[in-house]
């Protein structure tokens, strides 16, 4: 695999973490919109998790990505 290969795979990898952690943090935006129950409280909290754990996903795609930017252009590892 050629190095702008790797790249694209590393930056479609990192925007498809940064989409899922968007569709998270839409989908706790929507539950902290109503009325809340207390079962949709605790969906509320759970989606919350959610989104935190997607983010988490993101950061490390990230990093992943700015690590190999780093190596390319300056020979950072």
């Amino acid at each position: 695999m050629d190095d702008d290969a790797a790249l694209d795979g590393l930056q479609a990898a990192y925007k498809a973490a940064v989409d899922a952690w968007v569709t998270t943090i839409r989908t706790e935006e929507e539950l902290a919109s109503v009325h809340h129950s207390v079962a949709d409280v605790d969906a509320w909290e759970g989606a919350h998790f959610l989104a935190d754990e997607a983010r988490a996903r993101a950061e490390v795609a990230k990093a992943a990505y700015e690590a190999a930017l780093r190596a390319r252009f300056f020979g950072i590892d």
